[in-house]
């Protein structure tokens, strides 16, 4: 299957070099561009993108006032298509808000073209993409230094059972699939079924969202 992706970011330079990257991957199709969050809404109702590529930074609308209304879930039968913020610096504050938004994830403008490629595919498989050298520092002084908003998020890991909390705290530790299953001594298929049941539990949209969530309630605390 051919996953569809638009390019969000205020230079047309990096969007070219973006499009001519991605279009030369044989299960990858560029269907748009924008140069702001405003233009990205519109070509994102036109086209139905898998996948949007947004920029952190944009004049008009930035790309998390962007990602908020792509994937705002009030908004009935809106096309939501996978979101992955795209950053030039290692620490943002919007990254910690587009997590809240639903974004799956974020990568570094900087990260090899491997890795660009790579994080379209992973995040239209439904993962979530957080750039490895930040990944545990960004949510670690998000849960430090942020207050929670969400509603009581410990009453809504009272859904969970005793297994699927674990699994929930290694998800938080930045682990991945294999290693959890290797920690708890599972199959992995069954831990991918335990992460697809926490994540229609708690209304969540991926891995990213389960992380913050699982900090914000307290289940892992920072430096744990």
């Amino acid at each position: 299957m051919t996953i569809r992706v638009i390019i969000v970011d205020d230079q047309a330079m990096v969007r070219a070099g973006f499009a001519a990257l991605l279009n030369a991957q044989p299960d990858i199709d560029v269907v748009g561009d924008a140069a702001d969050g405003a233009q990205a809404l519109e070509v994102t109702g036109r086209t139905h993108p898998d996948v949007v590529l947004m920029d952190v930074r944009m004049p008009v609308m930035d790309g998390l006032e962007a990602a908020r209304r792509l994937l705002d879930p009030a908004v009935p039968g809106a096309h939501r298509p996978k979101v992955l913020m795209l950053t030039t610096f290692d620490v943002d504050d919007y990254v910690y808000e587009a997590l809240r938004a639903g974004a799956s994830g974020f990568l570094l403008k900087d990260a090899p073209p491997a890795d660009l490629i790579a994080a379209v595919r992973v995040v239209a498989a439904g993962e979530a993409l957080l750039a490895p050298s930040v990944t545990r520092r960004l949510i670690e002084d998000f849960a430090r230094t942020r207050p929670a908003r969400r509603h009581d998020p410990k009453v809504r890991l009272n859904g969970l059972t005793p297994r699927e909390t674990e699994v929930l705290a290694l998800i938080a530790r930045g682990l991945s699939n294999q290693e959890i299953a290797a920690d708890l001594v599972l199959a992995e298929q069954t831990v991918k079924t335990h992460i697809g049941r926490i994540l229609a539990k708690l209304d969540l949209r991926d891995r990213a969202q389960a992380v913050v969530l699982a900090y914000e309630s307290g289940l892992v605390t920072p430096g744990q």
